[in-house]
């Protein structure tokens, strides 16, 4: 009985091991059998293909790994444009610290990758009552860049 007492209290100490990305709401979760790097590649050309541009990109993987910790590969890739940012403005000065939206790209145990976003429209949704029309409108216009994005990259 100590013995399993003792077990459960290490087991209780021990970090929580890492959790897939899972499909929640306003969530688009795409698994690939890619790879981390293939993923990243392809997404950055189907972003420039579908006339945004990668923006901001940020990842924990590599200061880790200075650190002497080893942990899955992961980034946060921010994509936006201009047009779009000139948009949101207009309908929305508060809007905008939403922008760039994001991509998140994470490693899974297997070696592939997944490929997960929030759907612009939800992002931009708590913004709406107190913006102009044009908020969602070019939220919505965004959902089909970014699934055309995603598809792309993901293929």
């Amino acid at each position: 009985m100590r013995f399993l007492i003792l077990v459960m209290v290490i087991l209780a100490a021990l970090p929580a091991t890492a959790q897939s990305v899972t499909p929640r709401e306003g969530w688009v979760v795409m698994a690939t059998d890619k790879g981390f790097d293939d993923l990243l590649d392809d997404l950055k050309v189907a972003v420039r293909e579908n006339g945004l541009a990668v923006v901001t990109q940020a990842g924990p993987t590599g200061a880790a790994r200075a650190r002497g910790i080893t942990i899955p590969e992961n980034r946060v890739v921010g994509v936006f444009n201009n047009i779009y940012a000139v948009r949101i403005l207009e309908a929305s000065v508060p809007a905008m610290i939403e922008a760039p939206v994001r991509f998140y790209l994470t490693e899974e145990p297997d070696g592939t990758a997944t490929l997960s976003y929030k759907q612009p429209s939800f992002v931009f949704q708590p913004y709406a009552l107190d913006a102009t029309a044009d908020l969602m409108v070019a939220a919505e216009e965004l959902d089909a860049v970014f699934d055309a994005i995603a598809t792309a990259a993901t293929r």
